[in-house]
């Protein structure tokens, strides 16, 4: 749930934002955006190189503070971005426990490993992982934090075709397992018809365009529902 700045619960809200603004050197990244995101709900944001969304989902994990406008965030939330950025010398379960308050037992980071598939390799050093293995740990590190909002920069940008495909199952099902909200930044299409309840498309600095999703799961390449989709959303980027 998402509160208010004093605290108070916002019903049914994993996101809320209002007139928000995020300049650099005097250039508005984000430039007035509002945005709701609901409890629950697996989003997918789309846009250009450039038009804002990584700097939104910075700034919605709390990484990037010098904002104007309004943000209202849950106070349970993590992120993992397309580099795993694993310290080499820390084996994976201490990976997975970095930045968690007080001194949490390792048992703890082993039920998040085992969650991604990444048991047999609680004692690993991260030089001895695969890509796929790598990107598993970070979402173990950011499900060990029980979020309310699972913030997703581009996770599988770096993996190949076939990791890549796992990846996407495994998000899936962790996220109807968890039932947290999800914001996945990525450029590829036919990832968020495939994973989205709903598409939202960025351009210059605020959301140009909200689609729903749908459609049932499993979904496949081959509905011409999904065709369809694509087709409309590739239209919303400039892309005939």
């Amino acid at each position: 749930m998402a509160t208010d700045l004093h605290g108070a619960v916002i019903p049914q809200t994993a996101v809320r934002a209002r007139g928000l603004t995020r300049a650099f050197d005097g250039r508005a990244v984000i430039d007035g955006l509002d945005l709701t995101l609901r409890a629950g709900e697996f989003t997918v944001l789309l846009g250009r190189s450039g038009c804002g969304k990584s700097t939104l989902l910075r700034v919605l994990a709390g990484l990037d503070r010098d904002i104007e406008g309004e943000v209202l965030v849950p106070e349970r939330r993590a992120v993992a971005f397309q580099a795993p950025r694993l310290m080499p010398w820390k084996r994976v379960w201490r990976n997975v426990l970095l930045g968690l308050p007080g001194r949490p037992e390792r048992e703890r980071a082993e039920r998040a490993l085992a969650e991604v598939g990444l048991e047999h390799r609680t004692d690993a050093w991260p030089k001895t992982l695969s890509g796929g293995e790598a990107q598993r740990a970070s979402l173990a590190r950011a499900l060990v934090r029980e979020p309310d909002l699972l913030l997703l920069d581009e996770p599988f940008g770096a993996l190949d075709a076939l990791t890549r495909i796992k990846a996407q199952q495994l998000v899936a099902e962790l996220w109807q397992r968890r039932g947290c909200a999800v914001l996945l930044v990525t450029h590829d299409v036919d990832e968020a018809v495939l994973l989205a309840d709903r598409v939202l498309v960025m351009d210059q600095g605020r959301i140009s365009c909200d689609v729903p999703v749908p459609l049932e799961r499993p979904r496949t390449v081959g509905d011409p529902r999904f065709a369809e989709l694509r087709a409309r959303l590739l239209a919303e980027l400039g892309v005939v």
